[in-house]
């Protein structure tokens, strides 16, 4: 697969995982802050009950602040990555960890597959640019 083709896969994983989560961030911090509970969508709560909880991180206003600027900042990930941009790669592997910190911790499953194809492409379209 081209390094182009590479980065643009990379660039659409980075965009689901950003919007997919990042647009329901948006609403679920203002929720929380009116009705003092994690906000039910599709009968699963959002970004709640899960291992943050369990290890006596409670959700609140900040948190999920924090976590829908982590997915603004995925979505720039994706335009970066998209128009071939170093600055994409290196943003997607220094992301990484704190995604991971929150998909795990609010138990988001589909956030650290979509993370693996990410980095997998954006590692290969390293491989291709260093030989080039």
């Amino acid at each position: 697969m081209p390094q182009t083709a590479l980065l643009r896969t990379a660039a659409v994983c980075a965009a689901i995982s950003g919007l997919g989560f990042g647009l329901p961030a948006l609403y679920a911090p203002w929720y929380f802050a009116e009705h003092g509970e994690v906000w039910i969508f599709a009968g699963f709560p959002t970004y709640g009950d899960g291992p943050f909880e369990t290890v006596g991180i409670p959700t609140s206003v900040p948190l999920l602040v924090a976590f829908a600027l982590v997915c603004a900042a995925e979505v720039v990930v994706a335009v970066l990555l998209w128009r071939g941009r170093r600055a994409g790669t290196v943003l997607a592997l220094v992301l990484l960890p704190v995604e991971f910190a929150f998909w795990i911790g609010f138990a988001l499953p589909f956030g650290p597959l979509l993370a693996v194809v990410r980095t997998a492409a954006v590692a290969l379209a390293a491989r291709r640019r260093a030989a080039a």
